[in-house]
């Protein structure tokens, strides 16, 4: 049996995705969250691609471990428009995939918001 917090997270989550779509001239910025790591990727539904990604574990040369988690979205977000902009992408739609625009996620977004990329 599935538990009931996933069930109502992939409702939300399906909800959301019916309005964004992400294509190659704006893709979308989708983002995972668990209790361990956090991860974004751009990607362009029309053809199915995944343009670029950004997980934590590419942040090797600093130590994550002294870190705490919004400390480490920030990294992933700064990452991750720096990563598109050498892709030559400007402009982003963000899909929070059913989590709160909260905590993480919204730094994330900040982040990258910041160091160049149109949300």
């Amino acid at each position: 049996m599935i538990p009931r917090h996933l069930l109502i997270r992939n409702k939300k989550k399906s909800i959301i995705a019916k309005g964004i779509r992400g294509s190659s001239s704006r893709p979308r910025l989708a983002v995972f969250r668990s209790n361990k790591y956090i991860s974004a990727q751009l990607i362009d539904d029309f053809s199915g691609k995944t343009l670029l990604s950004v997980h934590q574990k590419e942040l090797k040369s600093q130590n994550l471990k002294n870190l705490k988690p919004q400390e480490i979205a920030s990294l992933v977000g700064q990452l991750l428009a720096k990563k598109a902009k050498k892709a030559k992408i400007n402009k982003v739609v963000f899909d929070r995939r059913g989590y709160h625009y909260h905590g993480r996620i919204k730094i994330l977004a900040d982040k990258a918001r910041d160091n160049g990329l149109k949300i």
